[in-house]
């Protein structure tokens, strides 16, 4: 019998071992809880960067249409802007030429003899040139020879009597204001 007992005894311990290793090891369900519980809270770090990323690029973005209307602005702004230079420059010009014409159109309806109305074109020729300095426009000078920069040659002579690229004649007069040339003088040239 004692044999029987110590294997009894044996088979206790080993069932009393199996329960608490049953016992040691998790249940189940628990093991998927706590995985869930993980996952649950990679989920939220997941979503506080996703909002953190939705909230960058909105802020991007209000940014970029911000940028766009500015820019908008901007160019209808200084569109009108260069409307409202080239009608101020048209206006001094037609404000200093107007007179001119008001002066032509009176000499076109006097009746006088030749002498009068030569006279009275010479005065207007004159305000005219007055206005033109007044627009600091000057005329190209052609004493100095030619300049390819401010003549246009549209013809050519031999003149004995003239140096080497001299103006011979000047067909129609250039005017430039400062650097700007506005119209080449149309000039003949000499040797």
């Amino acid at each position: 019998m004692c044999e029987n007992q110590e294997v009894d005894q044996k088979l206790d311990q080993e069932a009393d071992q199996t329960a608490e290793q049953d016992m040691v090891q998790e249940d189940p369900v628990e093991e998927l809880k706590k995985q869930l519980q993980e996952a649950n809270l990679e989920n939220v770090k997941i979503s506080d960067e996703v909002v953190k990323l939705r909230n960058e690029f909105e802020t991007v973005r209000d940014r970029f249409a911000r940028t766009v209307a500015e820019y908008e602005n901007y160019r209808k702004r200084t569109t009108k802007e260069k409307e409202g230079i080239y009608t101020a420059a048209c206006e001094d010009i037609l404000k200093a030429v107007l007179p001119v014409l008001d002066n032509l159109e009176r000499a076109a309806e006097v009746d006088g003899s030749v002498e009068d109305l030569k006279k009275g074109i010479d005065m207007t020729v004159k305000q005219f040139r007055h206005a033109l300095e007044t627009l600091q426009v000057e005329e190209i000078p052609t004493a100095d020879g030619f300049d390819p920069n401010f003549h246009e040659a549209v013809m050519h002579v031999f003149d004995e009597n003239l140096g080497q690229n001299a103006v011979a004649d000047v067909f129609q007069k250039g005017y430039k204001r400062g650097d700007k040339v506005l119209r080449c003088s149309m000039v003949k040239v000499a040797n």
